[in-house]
């Protein structure tokens, strides 16, 4: 179950790019963190284009990482709900300048790819 992983890793980066690696993680540790716990047809929904079956895969891998809990309700139909843990809550934070230096660019960013691809 789960991604295969790296290791062994030779410094920080490598090792967080193993958690963090993939095009929708981010963006689910974004989605928890704006919006606190979160059911799995909310983050769907706030993930416009993240297929079911990546969601599920990104999630369960981020819960193998400690980023995220999933708690499990005994009700009919089942209500499985997501939460950032202390640790996920620090990536976050880690993350966040780098979330800054996007914002800061994201014209430049995208008129160069538009460029590059004419």
């Amino acid at each position: 179950m789960g991604a295969k992983r790296h290791g062994p890793y030779f410094c920080g980066i490598d090792a967080a790019m193993d958690v963090i690696g993939g095009k929708w993680k981010v963006l689910i540790l974004w989605e928890l963190e704006e919006h606190g716990v979160r059911r799995f047809g909310e983050l769907r929904r706030g993930l416009p284009g993240v297929s079911e079956k990546m969601l599920i895969q990104h999630l369960r891998e981020l819960e193998e990482d400690g980023i995220v809990t999933r708690e499990v309700f005994p009700e009919i139909p089942p209500r499985v709900e997501y939460e950032l843990t202390e640790l996920g809550s620090a990536l976050n934070a880690a993350l966040e300048p780098l979330g800054v230096w996007g914002r800061k660019r994201i014209d430049q960013i995208g008129a160069e790819r538009v460029h590059l691809s004419a």
